[in-house]
């Protein structure tokens, strides 16, 4: 979802890639919650941080705890930020309600999106320190 939201709204200004530690394909009940801010992530895949291309990163961010901990080794000059949401396939588990599953999507979606809208001014203040 933060890929997504990222090419959405703010590609002007960052060349976003996704990867996790593990690829676990692309989940239905992200790619709904996505259209429904008419964002198509359907053509996304599920990359490890492996498969990224070979470049420099300025900024890495990591979205769950998981990957926080296990975050690989970049360069020295890649900023690693932390951005701690919780993980929505995890929350809608419980839930036997599908729309109650769904709003765990959402609330995450917003969550992110509000973080993405803030990410350019965040990333100055990362370069100015």
């Amino acid at each position: 979802m933060a890929e997504g939201l990222a090419h959405s709204l703010i590609s002007d200004l960052v060349t976003p890639y996704s990867a996790g530690i593990v690829a676990q394909g692309l989940n239905p009940n992200a790619v709904k919650v996505m259209a429904e801010r008419n964002i198509d992530i359907t053509s996304q895949t599920s990359n490890t941080v492996n498969q990224l291309p070979t470049q420099d990163f300025d900024f890495v961010i990591t979205v769950c705890s998981n990957a926080h901990e296990t975050c690989p080794t970049f360069p020295a000059k890649t900023a690693i930020i932390h951005a701690p949401f919780e993980d929505p396939p995890a929350l809608a588990a419980n839930e036997s309600d599908p729309e109650k599953a769904l709003d765990h999507y959402r609330r995450v979606r917003d969550q992110i999106e509000a973080y993405i809208l803030k990410l350019p001014a965040t990333l100055i203040a990362q370069t100015s320190n």
